[in-house]
């Protein structure tokens, strides 16, 4: 069967979901409905926000559902009354099983790890968060359990060195959207086999996971190493952000560099020139802050700062 002759639902919601829409539109897709989040108001003014699959879903004249529940009766009968063949899922809430097991060729999600590793709410995050060197996208099966369904096609991708989330982030959405177009082409073509993750020779002690990233996660804790704190920062930039206290002010940091040294200071403490530098002590050497921001204040590199910041206490020079 051409893939072009599908009729295709697809849902989500934030800017990553944006670049797999678009694949499936130039890819010449039959897009006959988009599921996307309610507006909500926000920004100067609390003014209705659109999402950003539905203002790129409103730039193409794709016809757009935005239902408060799932499980409501009326959404139900819409999403029945689109006739799809197959869903797609990506960057979305929790599908009931009602929604998900409606189309005949089923649902089918992105997701942003090599499953069955990194299940979960922030497999980006958690990846660079954990050190690891190389990571991917999935595209499988939705079924009850979250991220555990037949897995249909892998794409793998590096981690650099010094690669925050945000640059990831941009990278593997172009990736995914790629690999979910293929999916697609592959399987109106009968060329796919499913593959169950219990299958994939990985010891379920060595699986990692992705929760959700909290305001606790995000505290960096001084004693631990530079290394794993420097991956914490990586991690989290550039949101939420990891952060430490200045002088009783939350502080967030962005980007940071690492010097190896035993230092002379205890865990947490701050070394600062005034003007050019900033760093504060771990377990095995400094992290020096390049790019942040002082709670109630804006985001600005470390020397900026420096000019026009007072420090509470008496502090050592670089």
């Amino acid at each position: 069967m051409d893939y072009r002759q599908l009729r295709i639902v697809f849902m989500g919601t934030p800017e990553f979901a944006v670049a797999s829409l678009d694949a499936l539109v130039q890819g010449g897709c039959k897009i006959v409905g988009v599921i996307t989040a309610p507006d909500k108001p926000g920004g100067r003014g609390m003014q209705l926000q659109q999402s950003a699959v539905k203002q790129y879903a409103l730039s193409h004249q794709l016809n757009i559902l935005q239902p408060p529940k799932l499980k409501d009766p009326g959404f139900i009968q819409q999403l029945r009354n689109l006739k799809a063949d197959l869903q797609v899922v990506v960057a979305f809430r929790m599908l009931p099983e009602v929604v998900w097991n409606m189309p005949p060729l089923g649902t089918i999600n992105v997701h942003g790890s090599l499953l069955p590793q990194y299940r979960g709410a922030a497999p980006i995050n958690w990846a660079i968060i954990n050190g690891e060197e190389e990571t991917g996208v999935t595209t499988f099966k939705l079924r009850h359990e979250i991220d555990t369904g037949n897995i249909l096609m892998h794409a793998k991708l590096d981690i650099g060195k010094n690669e925050n989330a945000g640059s990831l982030h941009d990278r593997m959405k172009l990736l995914g959207a790629g690999l979910l177009l293929e999916t697609i082409q592959q399987l109106a073509a009968g060329q796919l086999e499913e593959i169950t993750q219990s299958m994939l020779e990985i010891d379920p002690l060595l699986v990692r996971l992705a929760p959700k990233i909290f305001t606790e996660t995000c505290e960096i804790n001084w004693d631990e190493s530079i290394d794993t704190i420097y991956n914490l920062i990586r991690g989290l930039s550039p949101y939420p952000a990891a952060y430490t206290f200045l002088d009783g002010k939350v502080l967030k940091i962005f980007s940071a560099a690492k010097e190896h040294t035993q230092p002379a200071e205890t865990p947490g403490a701050y070394v600062t020139d005034h003007k050019t530098g900033l760093k504060f002590a771990a377990a095995d050497g400094y992290i020096h802050v390049k790019d942040i921001q002082l709670q109630g204040k804006k985001r600005m590199p470390v020397e900026d700062f420096l000019r026009g910041y007072r420090f509470v206490k008496n502090d050592a020079s670089l």
